[in-house]
């Protein structure tokens, strides 16, 4: 573990997901994912705080994090993800992080203190069609100079991580690949060289 998130973070998005989330996220906890964002934010406010809670159900025992994405909800959460051009919430949640695709918005997160960034798209991705273009292992180790951890994000494979780590980033942080087979998140941690359950 790199600061406060573990080498793999596994966001969500159902559109992708091969069963219903809490299925998908369980699956990926049983092969050893112990961070999740949960993305969603187009449910219902009352949809989505029951999701946020099915999800934490399933990575309390093995002492995973939830992280909700978007400003923290009427009900609150310890940790939240915001994009890019969501401000920072005030009063501040015990851990913040934020989507990042230039140096400007990491000079931003590093200003307000955010505890860790996802830079993306470091490849080409269908999930980020207007956030290109891609980085790249060169653009990625740019913009991690004086950056808050960094998790690479966008079109990352296992056979990615190598270099992601070797340009500076904490971790990496996938998606679609893990929605569609959460059954990958075991060669995701082999390629970070952390245990695999």
């Amino acid at each position: 573990m790199s600061g406060v998130l573990p080498g793999l973070l596994v966001l969500t998005d159902r559109t992708q997901a091969a069963a219903p989330l809490p299925e998908v996220v369980a699956a990926a906890v049983d092969a050893g994912a112990r961070a999740v964002v949960l993305r969603e934010k187009d449910l219902p406010p009352p949809e989505r705080a029951a999701l946020a809670d099915a999800l934490a159900a399933v990575l309390a025992p093995v002492g995973g994090l939830l992280v909700v994405a978007g400003p923290p909800g009427p009900a609150g959460r310890t940790a939240v993800h915001l994009a890019a051009a969501d401000p920072f919430p005030r009063p501040r949640p015990a851990l913040v992080g934020r989507s990042c695709h230039s140096a400007d918005e990491v000079d931003r997160a590093a200003a307000e203190g955010c505890d860790w960034v996802l830079v993306s798209p470091v490849f080409p991705t269908p999930s980020k069609p207007g956030y290109g273009p891609a980085l790249g292992p060169a653009g990625l180790a740019r913009l991690v100079r004086g950056a808050p951890p960094v998790h690479a994000l966008g079109g990352v494979t296992p056979g990615d991580v190598a270099d992601c780590l070797r340009a500076g980033a904490a971790g990496v942080a996938v998606m679609g690949p893990v929605m569609r087979d959460p059954g990958r998140v075991s060669e995701y941690l082999a390629a970070l060289g952390e245990p695999t359950r």
